[in-house]
């Protein structure tokens, strides 16, 4: 298996484009580029083909639609660096634009990577569902994320946060502090001896495994939505 070189050449590349953010470097290294986000898609295309197995709902994803582009969108930004020093990947139905929560691969040199999966800057109506579910169901949410496994793989939740409960909560709801949550995120670091291993797939998707009930708790909202 050449898992281990591909990745270490990925990490290189992104640990050189961090030194020499510039169109003309990244064109001088296209052929670089290529090699890691070919790496990055054959990855995927394993993520997608164990997923698949276990939710219906990934198993047609494409890697292409997964995984996000290098180029940065610097237009409100005051950082003018036209490239992303990291790459990742997503696993949701409806591919990385979709509304579904889903299954996250960031990649990035210097012990920067992590497993992440969950619902990321929900929309507004979305986000109103949600903390609605977390309302009336927390103690389905309350099972999933205080189970000893998942704890130990991904700790507390992560995400934007209010200061204080969102209109029509308060304070003494035992949900509280979820339902400041503006995202709901479940993040495991990965330092970059973890990322060269040549059981890198088997760890993300032992990780993805757990997350499963996870997002599902989301996805059940979505698709009331979508009914």
């Amino acid at each position: 298996m050449t898992s281990t070189m591909n990745t270490a050449h990925l990490l290189q590349f992104l640990e050189q484009l961090q030194q020499n953010n510039n169109k003309a470097w990244m064109d001088a290294h296209r052929a670089d580029y290529q090699e890691a986000r070919q790496t990055l898609l054959a990855l995927t295309e394993q993520l997608i083909g164990s997923m698949g197995k276990l939710d219906p709902h990934l198993a047609s994803l494409k890697p292409a639609n997964c995984i996000f582009r290098i180029n940065r969108d610097i237009r409100f930004s005051k950082d003018k660096s036209p490239y992303k020093t990291n790459m990742g990947m997503y696993l949701a139905q409806g591919g990385k634009n979709g509304t579904y929560a889903g299954y996250y691969l960031h990649l990035q040199p210097h012990n920067q990577s992590f497993i992440a999966g969950g619902l990321y800057q929900p929309t507004p109506n979305i986000l109103k569902n949600v903390r609605q579910e977390i309302d009336y169901n927390g103690a389905d949410l309350e099972a999933i994320v205080s189970a000893k496994k998942f704890k130990d793989l991904f700790g507390s939740l992560q995400g934007e946060k209010l200061q204080r409960p969102p209109k029509g909560y308060d304070a003494s709801n035992p949900y509280s502090e979820w339902l400041k949550l503006k995202s709901f995120v479940a993040m495991h670091p990965l330092t970059d001896a973890a990322a060269l291993q040549p059981t890198l797939v088997d760890k993300v998707m032992q990780a993805f495994q757990e997350l499963i009930p996870f997002t599902q708790f989301f996805n059940r909202i979505m698709d009331t939505e979508v009914e």
